[in-house]
């Protein structure tokens, strides 16, 4: 089935021979594998000791433990916890099974473990066999409402024993829902190849995933790549890949979810959304999509970001909004950050308000209720869709021990051009769903966009004030998607040479190490903050700042420190390169003349710009918007 349309310059083609039939409902089965026991990752990047932790002699592969005489093994690991306490408050599901083979030439202890929301740990079952056989352990799932998690122990206590077909299985339910995976890419085909390669060589996680949709808005398409034959062999009529305009990861993602939900057989399916740049642990697409099969009532399950360049650490276990403060990932309680989780596990059970698309599932119920995404583009998407579901009365779980490798947001520099979307969607999300005071809104603005200012970042400023401009025109400027406005924000952004990332090489000559030292000493309190800042603004303003040029590390370029200078060279977030910022009186009055009328009009305009989008949301949401965007026709 073949399809072509135009969209201005762009052709759209796409392949929906993988849905002519609909998605199918998975074969009835006694017993649900809610997760599997694996004692390796797909990627020797990822340490052990993400997955089981040893003593003595052992050898361990993706799915087999082999024990020497006197070695132990616990499964009390970030990717070995089966997360008791999630599946008590959100399913109906009393009991949990562990079943494994064993073979051993002696003898070998097992012990089910437990924990509570302090870490305090107890012993479920013990059992020692011997020779070879299956195991069976069964737990209750009780005593952890407020936290804990399960785990197994192994004791090769004589003789060598090895391990395999770990499974934690749960009484399956009348109907297991279908699922579709679909994954978003723009010009990152090498990325895309191998995440969709390493999700289909995993046979196990596939099992009961009817779909991979590949949404394709690049010019430089994964299909040209020479594994994507193989890709579409191994996973064969489960394929589906449609090209398309860029319309950002909101466009991608909706067209994902447009499609799957439109097949036959997709009123209970689930739709798992995948970043394409991730390191991708397929058992966490199994976990996902068992939970979303046992929750009382459709609920958005997401997976846990890890870090890339870091894999034990943990980003956050599950953000909430701050929506006064345009801020998108805060702590939940209970919630943990940039944790090592080879030194501690998660205890506390923690709830979400929404949960990023790296890796998330939306049920095709909550889907038909909410809608599709806002056509955002880029930024606050899914946390805009969380909201919403959530507002609707459709929760989202951010699953521990479920959980996929991607790139540190700490190395992405704060001055970029995604800031104009973060801005200028973050006011459409608070608009909507906050109580959108235009006084604090306007107050907060504008003490950012006074902070940019005097640490020299021009061109990010400016970047700030276009945001809320383009804000206060309405919705109709999402009419395209969000394609347009790229070239304007790149264009803007060009205008000041700070914007400018360069080799460090390149530039800076540094100043005496020991004053820079005591003014990297000073943090102002934050009950004083407010003071500082009009300070600083002063002294930028009549020139009473140090004149030497500097050179100033990345995790030191607060406002506070860089706006004690007319000249620094402030190392980017990446560590690839530096910035080097100048003092601009001029630049500095005309941005703060911008910034007051904008943040002015903000305070003014509130109540009818939150009229305003309230207003556009379902038009704006509708399938009938994102087909005339997409440009299928359909």
């Amino acid at each position: 089935m073949e399809q072509a349309s135009t969209v201005g310059d762009a052709t759209v083609a796409h392949d929906l021979d993988a849905l002519k039939d609909g998605l199918s409902e998975p074969a009835p089965r006694d017993r649900l594998v809610a997760q599997r026991g694996l004692f390796a990752a797909p990627s020797p990047r990822v340490p052990q000791k993400m997955y089981v932790e040893t003593k003595g002699g052992a050898v361990a592969s993706r799915d087999e433990l082999v024990l020497r005489q006197g070695a132990h093994a616990s499964t009390n690991t970030y990717f070995g916890r089966f997360a008791a306490s999630f599946w008590q408050r959100w399913t109906a599901v009393t009991a949990v099974r562990l079943e494994l083979t064993y073979a051993t030439a002696g003898s070998a202890a097992f012990a089910l473990r437990a924990s509570d929301a302090k870490g305090r740990k107890r012993l479920v079952v013990r059992q020692e066999v011997t020779g070879s056989g299956t195991l069976v352990l069964d737990g209750k799932l009780d005593r952890f409402v407020d936290g804990g998690a399960m785990w197994f122990d192994i004791d090769a206590t004589a003789g060598d024993v090895t391990v395999t077909d770990v499974r934690w299985t749960v009484d399956a339910p009348d109907h297991l829902r279908p699922a579709a995976v679909v994954i978003c890419t723009f010009n990152r085909a090498d990325d895309c190849a191998v995440t969709v390669g390493t999700l289909a060589a995993d046979a196990g996680a596939m099992a009961d995933i009817d779909a991979v949709c590949i949404v394709d808005q690049g010019t430089d398409q994964v299909k040209s790549r020479p594994a994507f034959a193989d890709i579409e062999e191994s996973l064969g009529g489960k394929l589906i890949y449609l090209t398309q305009p860029n319309l950002g990861g909101a466009g991608g993602f909706s067209r994902g979810m447009h499609e799957i939900t439109s097949a036959p057989g997709s009123a209970h399916a689930n739709v798992i959304l995948m970043d394409d740049d991730i390191l991708c642990e397929p058992e966490t697409v199994l976990r996902m999509n068992a939970f979303a099969n046992m929750t009382l009532k459709p609920a958005i399950v997401g997976a846990q970001m890890l870090s890339l360049s870091n894999p034990q650490i943990l980003h956050v276990s599950a953000e909430r909004e701050v929506l006064d403060e345009i801020k998108a990932g805060a702590l939940t309680p209970g919630a943990m950050m940039g944790v090592d989780l080879g030194k501690k596990n998660q205890e506390r059970r923690f709830d979400a308000g929404w949960n990023g698309w790296w890796t998330c599932l939306l049920p095709a119920e909550v889907i038909a209720d909410c809608g599709l995404p806002l056509p955002l583009f880029f930024q606050w998407d899914d946390i805009e869709y969380g909201i919403r579901a959530r507002f609707a009365g459709h929760p989202t779980v951010t699953l521990p021990n479920a959980g996929v490798w991607h790139a540190d947001f700490h190395l992405k520099d704060y001055d970029d051009w995604a800031r104009y979307f973060s801005i200028r969607n973050g006011l459409i999300v608070s608009s909507i769903y906050g109580r959108f005071d235009g006084t604090t809104i306007a107050k907060y603005l504008f003490r950012k966009i006074s902070e940019l200012i005097v640490s020299m970042q021009y061109g990010l400023a400016a970047t700030f004030i276009k945001a809320a401009e383009d804000f206060l025109a309405g919705p109709d400027f999402l009419d395209d998607g969000g394609q347009s406005v790229l070239g304007e924000i790149r264009e803007l952004r060009a205008r000041y040479p700070e914007t400018v990332a360069r080799p460090a090489v390149e530039v800076g000559a540094e100043a005496d190490p020991h004053t820079q030292m005591d003014v990297w000493k000073f943090e102002p309190d934050e009950s004083r903050e407010g003071l500082v800042l009009a300070k600083r603004a002063v002294q930028q303003f009549l020139g009473k700042v140090d004149g030497r040029p500097v050179t100033i590390p990345a995790h030191y370029a607060s406002w506070w420190h860089v706006s004690l200078f007319s000249q620094a060279t402030v190392t980017d977030a990446s560590q690839n390169a530096v910035r080097v910022r100048r003092r601009d009186k001029q630049t500095a009055l005309d941005l703060t003349r911008q910034a007051a009328k904008v943040c002015w009009r903000l305070r003014k305009e509130a109540p009818q710009m939150k009229a305003t989008y309230t207003e556009a949301l379902p038009r704006i949401t509708s399938r009938e918007n994102w087909t005339r965007l997409y440009g299928t026709g359909a």
